[in-house]
């Protein structure tokens, strides 16, 4: 006669794999892709040619494979950029021959009624051209960097005007105008081979 077999209580072992599972999930950290919030503009239409953008109106801000900075063809620094892209943009040296041109006699101003009337836009265009060797670190600094000082500036006349900063504003209407009186002028440029060491 043939010996009965002790069966396995195996519901307790489903609950402890149920367990460890949890345990896992729960103290495993998982890597999460860090990345730059940006709205695209839309493609032109191919009939439209490009604008034509003077040289005294670009900032332009070269990065090499070894992560150096150019600025306006001279060597740069990552811990001054911020203040020198303000510097260009709100144009405190309206007859520098190195500002952007946004002087009452040289263009007409734009009527924001949120802002108290005319204003005077810079028509400085900030230009960003990456070797294809730059790190992704480097990269990201600089692009944090431009983006502080276009951050900063709106925050200035946020408060002049509003009282608060601009990331505090809730009225679409005062965000619409202060973007209007201080647009985001970054051109990227495709990477390329640069150079640098």
């Amino acid at each position: 006669m043939a010996r009965p077999v002790n069966e396995i209580n195996a519901g307790s072992m489903a609950d402890i794999a149920f367990l460890l599972l949890i345990f896992f999930l729960v103290t495993t950290t998982m890597d999460i892709d860090t990345g730059i919030t940006r709205k695209l503009p839309p493609p032109p239409p191919e009939d439209v040619p490009p604008p034509k953008v003077k040289e005294r109106n670009t900032f332009k801000v070269l990065v090499s494979k070894s992560d150096r900075l150019l600025i306006n063809g001279k060597p740069g620094d990552i811990s001054l950029l911020r203040q020198q892209t303000r510097d260009f943009l709100s144009n405190p040296n309206l007859k520098s021959p190195v500002s952007p041109e946004d002087m009452p006699e040289k263009k007409e101003p734009i009527y924001i009624e949120l802002l108290g009337g005319d204003i005077y836009v810079s028509k400085g265009i900030v230009s960003l051209k990456n070797d294809r060797g730059t790190s992704y670190d480097m990269y990201i600094q600089v692009q944090n960097e431009l983006a502080a000082a276009i951050r900063e500036l709106r925050d200035e006349m946020s408060k002049k005007y509003f009282g608060l900063k601009f990331s505090q504003l809730t009225d679409k209407d005062k965000i619409k105008a202060i973007k209007k009186a201080i647009p985001v002028a970054i051109s990227e440029a495709e990477p390329e081979d640069i150079g640098g060491h």
